[in-house]
């Protein structure tokens, strides 16, 4: 009974469409950030960064091209407007994540900006409509052309015939023209309102808003201008330069004369450290700071009033913007918005990076991706931790993606090098994975990194073992091998199907003729233990010529290595040929492979054609010759079937795959991909629990990168769970935080107001037996100034935690009486566990009216003035016992416990050593400097 014939393919990217250039941006209360991904927005957790929202949702229409533009309304700061080159501008209420109305404008818009005090109008930067206008994402702001020219035009918000309900994309009310420029690379509005700036070309333009009819007037940078910034309260802007120049103009002033047709120069100052082009400069919120970034990977904090500048390097990518976040309780941060589609938060307290936020790092426009033909993608499938294994931003290190969590796990440095892309105009040449396997146990990975050799630089190629990590979840290196084929390039590599780690072998094959096998050493050190290594086994080759591809039948007890007219098939533990497939049926030979469970079978590719041998009888069972070329071959761990990719023609986006079956040369199946690969695997995926009748076990189920360098999962019964935020979503606004005086800060919130029951059960939850701070990880909570640490009553409970043993009520100890005024006898520790009710829940009884009471004998004590009495006491009657007075019992306090201070009444001089206020023994005289 012939098996029914698979579904239609569908497919699924893992990646986002495309890098965007437009900077993210922060909501008014700094929880939420946008960012621009192709023709869709979306809104991120400031925390987390995962995506709570999308943007257009499924009921509404969105853009139609590219978003190159977005801000938030001046007007409304739970509205957001956006502009894309299909010449529409729409508002959208991102709380509920609906689309508001639409504006059409008819003309490609590039730049947008607004300010509060032009209220309903924005200024836009638009171009004329053309034919070949190319839509994908390299059409956005800076790669466009920069002979093309531009219009800037003052558009009003209020649309005409809004109360029609049949018209659903309106017309401005009113389109103000303010003058032609070229290809705009920024747009902005002034810290008064009073002028609009615009960068395009050599030349920033400025206009006064309150006459915009007058039109520009144009002053000259040396240099082509490639971002703006306008300084928070002064009228004067930054911009960068292709030079890698920073410079600040002082033109917005009303004094100075207006000539038409005349280009100007104007008063500046300038910041130089940047050996390449400047990507962004933003303001620091107090205008004090200045911050810059580009290709280099550093964000550079310029102080302006000094000139001084400090650096935080390696921050993972070539930064395309810098965006100043303005939250209302926490520190400033800086959000970096990289090449490679990361988003990196950095304290401005600290200037360290505090959390990254990334999916997979993939992005064909950085300079380290501009490879020569023969560099290879590499690709590999971890089926032990159900992740993929692929190229990183930097072609040096390699990147653990999940996706089934949609989680970039880690990523791994195969190559330690620098991350300078370039010097001068030179681009330097990065040591670049080329290959990629992982043992079919999971145990072992298997990489070669080469780097090409230059007239000053002799080439580099590494193989390199690496073992997993159960525990840490990571690749741990093992054994590196220098220039395993001599200076020639590695051909491919692959490990053999078994299992067990002593019968564990790996091959390799290179430019130089040799086929070599490697195995694990094992050797005990002084301790007794084991030490893991891997070593070279044995060398053959085959009348001198180049292998080409290798590959392993099931059961591992063949190895078949290609070369370019015929296939060898050897014995791997004795190393003997068993027997040599000649290969007339295909000119050109690139590699084998064995198909189905069996291994019975053997399909052996060339460019254009294929043929099937029967291992057993040694003939050839059929022969295809494919129209097109053939990229690619996925074969089926469990079927008799493989399947072959072909580009349909040069210039088309898409590919045509077609299945095969080992029984007959006509395609059993053919599919059409909107896409073209660069790098193919199988990705095993898990049985669905109940399989319904078009289960088959004959489905195929691919991983692969394409030519725009994005990930994609396509096959058949493809499903992945719907991600958080894949679409549009209602935000809430949560409990608006009230400001703390500055009492509240010192002595915190509880001992003046009542605890809310959810306060409560979040401070009781605090009160656990877990010790959360551990060795560094405390030193790092106090890295920052004084000044910007968070109140101590939000880390006191888990840190003294931390340092202290709760004392259970078995365990308590008998202690000696103490005096009242020893120190450590306001050192008290409430145990938790020793009462019902717990800390937290005995705050609520401070009653009001002995708030006063409560604060007294604190006060008295840090000013001293009980140690004053108690001195003079003792001073008036040196022989009369003193009584000390029955203390009151003292409520806890809403606030943490302040070690006390000793007072010296004769402080010590800077030779002598001072005593602690110890407890002194009988019979010894007491030190002039203890208490008592």
């Amino acid at each position: 009974m012939l098996e029914e014939k698979s579904k239609q393919w569908t497919w699924t990217s893992l990646t986002d469409s495309s890098t965007s250039l437009h900077p993210p941006i922060f909501t008014k209360d700094g929880n939420y950030f946008f960012s621009v991904v192709g023709s869709s927005i979306k809104i991120h957790s400031t925390v987390s960064g995962k995506v709570i929202s999308t943007l257009p949702g499924s009921q509404d229409q969105g853009h139609s091209d590219i978003i190159t533009a977005a801000i938030l309304s001046t007007q409304n700061a739970f509205q957001l407007i956006t502009a894309s080159l299909d010449g529409t501008i729409k508002i959208w209420d991102f709380l509920d994540g609906v689309l508001l109305y639409t504006l059409n404008l008819e003309q490609p818009i590039y730049h947008m900006c607004a300010h509060e005090k032009i209220t309903d109008h924005i200024f836009v930067s638009a171009a004329k409509p053309k034919a070949n206008r190319r839509t994908d994402g390299a059409s956005e702001t800076r790669a466009q052309n920069q002979d093309e020219s531009c219009i800037v035009l003052k558009v009003s918000l209020k649309p005409k015939d809004r109360n029609n309900p049949g018209i659903k994309i309106h017309k401005s009310s009113s389109v103000t023209p303010v003058g032609k420029t070229r290809a705009t690379s920024g747009l902005a509005v002034s810290a008064s309102g009073g002028w609009l700036i615009a960068i395009a070309g050599h030349k920033a333009y400025v206009a006064n808003t309150s006459s915009l009819k007058a039109g520009f007037t144009k002053y000259v940078s040396p240099d082509p201008l490639t971002c703006l910034s306008v300084h928070p309260t002064e009228d004067y802007f930054a911009t960068g330069d292709h030079k890698g120049v920073v410079r600040l103009w002082y033109c917005l002033n009303q004094s100075i004369p207006k000539v038409v047709g005349v280009e100007k120069r104007s008063q500046t100052s300038t910041f130089h450290w940047h050996a390449h082009a400047v990507s962004s400069v933003a303001f620091s919120t107090n205008g004090a700071y200045l911050l810059s970034g580009g290709e280099e990977s550093v964000l550079v904090i310029w102080q302006l009033h000094s000139g001084k500048k400090e650096f935080v390097p390696r921050v993972g990518s070539p930064i395309n913007n810098i965006v100043v976040s303005r939250p209302h309780a926490a520190e400033e941060e800086y959000l970096l918005s990289l090449a490679d589609a990361s988003y990196a938060f950095i304290s401005s307290a600290t200037l360290k990076l505090s959390r990254v936020f990334s999916r997979i790092k993939l992005d064909p426009a950085l300079p380290n991706h501009t490879a020569s033909s023969s560099s290879r993608i590499s690709l590999a499938v971890h089926a032990a931790s159900d992740t993929l294994i692929l190229p990183s931003s930097h072609p040096s290190s390699l990147q653990t993606y999940s996706p089934s969590s949609s989680i970039l796990i880690a990523e791994l440095e195969v190559s330690p090098s620098n991350r300078v892309s370039r010097t001068d105009d030179r681009a330097l040449e990065p040591s670049r994975v080329e290959h990629v396997v992982i043992s079919a146990s999971g145990e072992w990975m298997a990489t070669i990194d080469r780097r090409e050799g230059d007239g000053t630089f002799r080439g580099e190629v590494y193989l390199k073992f690496w073992w997993w990590d159960k525990k840490a979840a990571f690749w741990i290196l093992n054994t590196r091998i220098d220039q395993p084929h001599g200076s020639y390039r590695v051909t491919s590599l692959s490990f053999n199907p078994l299992g067990d780690s002593q019968l564990i072998q790996l091959v390799t094959t290179g430019e130089d003729g040799n086929v070599k096998t490697w195995r694990i050493r094992s050797t005990k050190d002084k301790k007794g233990g084991s030490e893991v290594s891997w070593m070279s086994r044995s060398t053959f080759t085959f009348r001198r010529e180049t292998p080409k591809h290798t590959s392993w039948s099931p059961d591992g007890s063949l190895l078949a290595v290609s070369y370019s007219a015929s296939v060898a098939m050897y014995d791997p533990t004795t190393n003997v040929l068993q027997h040599n497939f000649c290969c007339s049926e295909v000119p050109e030979v690139s590699s084998a492979h064995f198909v189905g469970p069996s291994g019975r079978n053997l399909v052996v590719m060339g460019k254009v054609s294929l043929v099937v041998w029967d291992i057993v009888t040694q003939s050839v069972r059929w022969h295809y010759s494919n129209p097109a070329l053939i990229q690619s071959v996925v074969v089926h761990p469990t079927h008799e079937s493989f399947a072959i990719f072909s580009p349909i023609i040069s210039n088309s986006p898409k590919c045509e795959v077609n299945v095969f079956r080992v029984q007959s040369s006509t395609p059993w199946l053919t599919q059409t991909l909107p896409f073209k690969l660069l790098s193919v695997a199988w990705y095993p995926t898990s049985p669905l629990p109940s399989s319904g009748p078009h289960v088959t076990k004959s489905s195929f189920s691919i991983v692969g990168i394409t030519h725009s360098y994005n990930v994609v999962h396509f096959g058949e019964e493809i499903s992945h769970a719907a991600e958080l935020g894949a679409s549009a979503n209602a935000l809430s606004k949560g409990a608006s935080v009230t400001k703390r005086s500055l009492f509240q800060e010192m002595f915190g919130v509880p001992a003046l107001a009542e605890i809310s029951d959810q306060n409560t059960n979040v401070a009781s939850s605090t009160n656990d037996v877990t010790l959360p701070w551990r060795g560094s990880e405390t030193g790092k909570i106090f890295d920052g100034p004084s000044y910007l640490m968070p109140p101590m009553e939000t880390l006191f409970d888990s840190l003294i935690s931390g340092f202290l043993k709760i004392r259970l009520d078995n365990e308590e100890e008998q202690q000696p009486p103490k005096g009242p005024y020893d120190i450590d006898s306001e050192m008290q520790v409430d145990s938790p566990s020793n009462g019902d009710e717990a800390f937290a829940v005995r705050l609520t009884e401070v009653a009001r009216e002995n708030v006063l009471q409560t604060f007294v004998p604190f006060f008295m004590e840090m000013t001293g003035s009980a140690e004053y009495a108690f001195q003079a006491n003792k001073a008036s009657n040196p022989t009369k016992p003193v009584v000390a007075s029955t203390p009151q019992p003292r409520r806890p306090l809403a606030r943490p416990p302040v070690a006390q201070k000793v007072a010296t009444p004769n402080p010590p001089t800077p030779n002598q050593t001072p005593t602690t206020s110890l407890p002194a023994k009988a019979g010894k005289k007491r030190s002039r400097h203890s208490l008592g």
